[in-house]
């Protein structure tokens, strides 16, 4: 099963951004969705999906840390 992950926007540079995931900054194709530094963003398969109101990416945190729980 494949999962989307929330992250933050740190760089943007044309159509690649460096997202923080925590501590853990990857390169994601940033070109599907209009999005800026700062932005919080889904992520999947190295490609930025979404963007999501701060409410939303807090409510995704707390489902991956009950996940982690189990």
């Amino acid at each position: 099963m494949c999962i989307a992950s929330s992250g933050v926007i740190i760089e943007k540079r044309g159509h690649k951004a460096d997202v923080d995931f925590g501590g853990n900054v990857i390169e994601a194709e940033a070109g599907l969705t209009p999005c800026e530094v700062g932005d919080r963003v889904l992520v999947h398969a190295g490609c930025i999906i979404q963007k999501l109101t701060e409410t939303e990416a807090e409510e995704m945190d707390e489902i991956m840390r009950l996940i982690d729980d189990l």
